[in-house]
């Protein structure tokens, strides 16, 4: 479907529309989150991802960038297509995630829209210079999310001491963190996540997401003990353009091209969450 919008399954679902995630009942209560990002995806890949199991959306724009804040006429068109929960980014550009005034004022303007075009949660993350979570910073937009869950997004992965960076996420009242475990990847970081996860003991969700495949999604969730995961299950579609022009690139030049189109894969989400449902019962 990324739709537009971090399967950030509830794995990383993101309908870009940014993210999604798929969800199923078990006895662990698993949940695939997809990613979909704005304007990318089509509405239609939304309703198919659902069906095939996904469970959350994480909706965000700037798929290249890990992900921005997705136009408000986004999310209102998705939450028309879905009826799945759809988590809002709330990230005012690419880059590092210490901000400043005046980004801060664009944050809080973007969740009090999001709030107002029917988002079921916010998700965003803020640091210090220093690289430790913002606390006055997050407490205030914590406060102005409520009553709607947050989810703190992979600026977790920045963060100087992941271990005292969990417990004060904790105390801020999150509901759930993102993260790849610090590394490249969830793969790559799977002794720190399932580390968090033994650390978090239920407080709070600790969602693995960076790199999740059907090829290693069952070593993450078996050697975690997590049970929501994070992707974006995404493929290329090429454009439908006939006429193209070689010489003309509107974004950087390492960006995709403009002909070819990142789409959630409906096969990818099934296969996904048909692997997480033979191990999270």
């Amino acid at each position: 479907m990324r739709a537009a919008g971090r399967t950030r399954l509830s794995g990383r679902a993101r309908w870009n529309p940014d993210s999604l995630s798929g969800n199923r009942r078990s006895t662990r209560d698993e949940r695939v989150e997809h990613e979909e990002a704005g304007g990318l995806l089509r509405a239609e890949a939304g309703a198919d991802t659902i069906r095939e199991g996904a469970g959350r959306i994480e909706l965000c724009s700037g798929l290249l960038e890990g992900g921005t804040t997705p136009s408000m006429g986004v999310l209102q068109v998705v939450k028309q297509y879905v009826q799945i929960p759809v988590f809002v980014m709330i990230r005012p550009r690419g880059g590092d995630f210490l901000y400043s005034d005046r980004e801060v004022e664009v944050m809080k303007a973007d969740i009090r829209l999001a709030k107002l075009y029917g988002a079921d949660g916010l998700v965003f993350g803020a640091l210090t210079e220093d690289g430790h979570i913002d606390k006055e910073l997050c407490m205030s937009l914590v406060a102005l999310c409520r009553p709607l869950p947050v989810t703190f997004h992979r600026a977790f992965d920045m963060v100087h001491d992941p271990v005292a960076a969990l417990e004060t996420l904790l105390t801020l009242g999150f509901e759930r963190v993102l993260t790849s475990g610090c590394d490249s990847s969830a793969l790559e970081g799977l002794p720190l996540i399932k580390r968090l996860i033994d650390q978090a003991k239920g407080r709070i969700v600790v969602m693995p997401g960076g790199g999740i495949t059907d090829r290693n999604l069952q070593r993450i969730l078996e050697g975690s003990g997590a049970t929501e995961f994070h992707c974006s299950a995404r493929s290329a579609r090429d454009s439908g353009m006939k006429f193209r022009n070689s010489s003309v690139a509107m974004g950087a030049s390492l960006s995709n091209s403009e002909y070819s189109l990142k789409v959630t894969d409906v096969t990818q989400v099934r296969t996904l969450n048909a692997i997480a449902k033979n191990i999270l019962v």
